[in-house]
């Protein structure tokens, strides 16, 4: 049968919308199915999250194809509120994957299992979630990121060398309600304790430059004969230096830090500061990153106890 030339002209147009329509499906689908990533982390007044999130940048846009990044941090280390308002924005987002640096390692997991019900792949990087509080809500987020623990007893061993036993020494602990922070001070204090060192103090810096600087003038005011303070991170070892400076005890309290950013390197070389622990601040987030896309894939992580384990080094002076 000949369709009249309106009818053909019809079919024509509707083989030919069909058939871009089945281009169009078998060409984009690919690029629809690319998984959104979510970054958040702590303070980005935090040169060492700044480090983190370039390193993030930096890898996808290596693997620009594989995956999109949407990358977010808060304005100091301790607020958590906007930390979690954050991950709900991600939520309503629909990203697939959520990699995240918790501000707070009880606080964030009521948001993050509302993140896994929603069917988002979360991965937890820098500052561990409390295993007792995962239980409880029964999640199983994996941990991706050093043992702070160990990282900070090789900057206290070191340290130690450089002392007398009996010395009377100060910790500057992060915000102490993380995993962190309590693993740093752990370690510090297992050096100190086997070396027979006295720690007097150990106070919360919150992981920022002027809290670190308010604590460690406090110590030295309190306690005249103190011969070292040790800085859970190296913003509050930077404090901790200016404080040593305006006591006039230049050279005659030794400190130390932990994370090597670019800003204590001079510290380093010149003596203010006599070590830290570098873990890596510009692959932290591409470990995490590579673990969500496993995840994601249905792939093994290779996690042992929930755990992923990352280096950690002891940097000191430059030869």
């Amino acid at each position: 049968m000949k369709l009249p030339f309106a009818g053909r002209l019809l079919a024509v147009a509707l083989f030919a919308s069909a058939t871009t329509l089945a281009s169009l499906s078998s060409l984009p689908a690919q690029a629809a199915d690319k998984p959104k990533v979510a970054l958040v982390m702590k303070s980005l007044a935090n040169e060492f999250f700044l480090t983190m999130e370039d390193g993030a940048k930096a890898y996808q846009k290596e693997h620009a194809a594989d995956f999109d990044l949407i990358s977010n941090g808060i304005k100091d280390e301790s607020d958590t509120a906007s930390q979690i308002r954050i991950v709900e924005q991600m939520i309503v987002s629909r990203v697939d994957a959520l990699v995240i640096a918790p501000a707070d390692s009880k606080a964030l997991v009521p948001v993050i299992k509302k993140a896994t019900d929603a069917g988002i792949k979360v991965i937890n990087i820098d500052n561990q979630l409390d295993p007792a509080v995962l239980k409880s809500k029964n999640l199983d987020v994996p941990f991706v990121g050093p043992d702070n623990r160990k990282g900070a007893r090789l900057v206290g061993e070191y340290l130690a060398a450089q002392l007398q036993k009996g010395d009377e020494v100060g910790i500057i602990e992060g915000v102490s309600t993380t995993t962190n922070a309590q693993q740093r001070t752990a370690g510090f204090q297992d050096a100190m304790q086997a070396a027979g060192m006295k720690i007097v103090s150990v106070q919360s810096g919150n992981w920022e430059i002027d809290k670190g600087n308010a604590v460690a003038s406090a110590m030295l005011n309190e306690y005249p004969n103190l011969k070292a303070l040790l800085a859970g991170n190296d913003s509050m070892a930077l404090g901790a230096v200016s404080a040593v400076r305006a006591a006039g005890k230049a050279g005659k309290v030794k400190i130390v830090g932990y994370d090597n950013i670019n800003a204590i390197k001079p510290m380093l070389k010149d003596g203010r500061v006599l070590a830290t622990a570098d873990q890596f601040a510009a692959k932290q987030a591409v470990f995490g990153i590579e673990a969500a896309l496993k995840s994601l894939k249905g792939e093994p992580l290779g996690a042992v106890d929930g755990v992923i384990q990352t280096p950690v080094e002891l940097v000191t002076q430059p030869k």
